[in-house]
């Protein structure tokens, strides 16, 4: 028995059965116990177990999620492929670092495409809306200190509030001769038969007059 370890033999040198059979046993439990990798043809339950015990989890929704990148479809496919929670976490950092400073700036271009098409429609179209934009900017370089003005005009709600302010401190309204007068109330009552008032609903012309009547009546 010279190629038996210590452990196994009794005193006397006799192989030790109760030691022999009580070690086979606790191998035996610990081969159990061991994952191995799953071949391509590997059953479903093996697969399985793998997943479990390096951490993939039972299903996709129990991965972690990300405001930015979260997906129903892509969790499922983090979960065909097998990842872990901690690969996931990883792949999210990741798209994070890299892919943040170009979504921040499709975000800002939508934002601003947004906010043009408010402007639009304000103002009643392209055109008026350029005339508006430059006559705001001149009211502004006149009455308001620039940064308060660039703060303002930062948004198109700011844009609207800038010109309502512009319309409130006009000493008179133009009329469709272009001559700027004071109005009456019978002025304001003609400019209202006006086909770019009740029919049109022309933004600019129904602006002027809802101002005429404020400077007469407020």
């Amino acid at each position: 028995m010279e190629n038996v370890p210590e452990k196994f033999l009794n005193e006397d040198g006799t192989l030790n059965t109760d030691a022999l059979l009580k070690s086979y046993s606790e191998l035996e439990k610990k081969i159990g116990n061991m994952i191995s990798v799953p071949s391509d043809n590997a059953d479903e339950s093996v697969r399985a177990k793998f997943n479990r015990a390096i951490g993939v989890p039972e299903n996709a929704d129990l991965y972690p999620t990300n405001p930015l990148f979260d997906d129903s479809d892509l969790r499922t496919q983090f979960f065909e492929i097998g990842l872990t929670s901690s690969q996931v976490e990883k792949i999210y950092k990741i798209a994070e670092e890299y892919l943040s400073p170009v979504l921040s700036e499709l975000f800002k271009i939508k934002n601003e495409t947004n906010e043009i098409s408010e402007l639009r429609n304000f103002f009643g179209g392209e055109e008026k809306m350029k005339e508006a934009l430059h006559a705001i900017n001149s009211f502004g370089e006149k009455y308001l200190p620039r940064e308060a003005f660039d703060e303002l005009c930062s948004t198109a709600q700011g844009i609207q509030g800038v010109y309502r302010m512009m319309q409130s401190m006009e000493p008179s309204v133009r009329t469709e001769k272009n001559v700027s007068q004071n109005l009456t109330d019978d002025d304001l009552r003609r400019m209202m038969r006006d086909p770019k008032y009740w029919r049109e609903q022309d933004p600019e012309y129904v602006r002027k007059i809802e101002n005429g009547f404020k400077k007469l009546y407020s």
